[in-house]
């Protein structure tokens, strides 16, 4: 047990350095009312009447993959004995001082209301419901490798240890009203939706049996609920001592943007991306090393490619990842246009 606890943990380690795919997708569309005249001849008779439908015309889609704009990660993190999370069991628990207990619906609800206020706001895992940061980021009283340890020490045919890959320290409410804002700014009157994505956010290990793979494969789950095979598996899987049990209770953090003193010490920021080189920018609590990008840093590269992406009515399935991918703007086609600086503090 000590070689495949040691194993995971490895394993963990390797596979968290992989950043998560981020991407903002920008849409709009609008409805048009259209009529018909249709005819139908019944016993001989014939009739026409006219129809009334409406239909919704896409007018732009693209995407904007963030990925790219690193800060730090992995940070590891796990959440506080006290935070309703699985332990173990299908359903949520908490590590109360009188033992471990399952969680109440009260405690998971205020739970999930805060993960939905901490995505928005860019907060990381660990932070308190008052927005404080600066805590212990190993919050609970067991340790990644202990996790690991648990999890691999339990007989369960069908456990599951999930990694949580977490980006944060960007306000995306913010961005998605900058990026709305911008759009509106090309007098576009039509239905905008900005959509923020993530894809590749868990490492997910699975039992090593064979019951275990063939419900990985989402064709075979479809063929058992079919014939009502699957019902009983799930009965099994959440009720029986030796079924399901789920232990996703920790994770790595990453960020888009992160700062340090210029004498600190950099920790796991990453200066991999070349054309984003860590820079000295002076701040309220005087000058910092910046990693990554802020947010009205981004929004102040992308804004013209997308209010160009806006205005040609651009439709595009994928992602643009530098801004030379974007639409060109007219001007710069012109012989001796010189593009205006930006303005300082946009």
């Amino acid at each position: 047990m000590k070689m495949a606890s040691e194993a995971l943990y490895r394993f963990l380690l390797a596979h968290s350095a992989a950043y998560p795919t981020h991407t903002i997708q920008c849409t709009g569309s609008h409805l048009e009312h259209r009529t018909r005249q249709v005819t139908r001849t019944v016993n001989g008779t014939t009739t026409t009447r006219t129809e009334h439908h409406t239909v919704t015309i896409p007018d732009f889609n693209f995407t904007i993959d963030l990925t790219n704009i690193r800060g730090n990660g992995p940070v590891h993190w796990s959440y506080g004995d006290f935070e309703p999370a699985y332990r173990g069991l299908m359903v949520r628990q908490v590590d109360a001082p009188q033992g471990r207990r399952k969680a109440t619906k009260e405690e998971t609800a205020s739970f999930k209301a805060w993960e939905h206020e901490r995505d928005e706001k860019g907060y990381p895992p660990w932070s308190s419901r008052d927005g404080k940061q600066d805590l212990d980021i190993l919050q609970s009283s067991h340790t990644l490798r202990q996790w690991a340890d648990e999890y691999c020490a339990s007989p369960k045919y069908l456990k599951e240890f999930v990694y949580e890959k977490y980006m944060h320290n960007w306000n995306l409410h913010a961005i998605a009203e900058a990026v709305r804002g911008a759009i509106r700014q090309t007098n576009y009157g039509g239905d905008v939706t900005v959509l923020f994505s993530y894809d590749a956010t868990k490492i997910c290990i699975r039992a090593d049996n064979r019951l275990s793979r063939m419900l990985s494969k989402t064709w075979i789950k479809v063929l058992l609920c079919i014939f009502l095979i699957y019902p009983f598996i799930w009965l099994f899987k959440r009720y029986h001592s030796r079924g399901g049990g789920r232990w996703e209770v920790c994770g790595g953090a990453y960020t888009h943007k992160y700062m340090v003193p210029l004498d600190g010490l950099d920790g796991n920021a990453d200066s991999g991306s070349p054309h984003l080189p860590p820079r000295i920018i002076e701040t309220k609590d005087g000058p910092m090393k910046l990693y990554g990008l802020q947010e009205g840093e981004w929004f102040r590269r992308w804004e013209g490619v997308i209010k160009r992406s806006v205005s040609t009515r651009l439709q595009s399935d994928e992602p643009m990842r530098e801004i030379e991918e974007g639409p060109v703007d007219p001007r710069e086609e012109l012989d001796g246009y010189v593009p205006g600086r930006d303005l300082d503090g946009y």
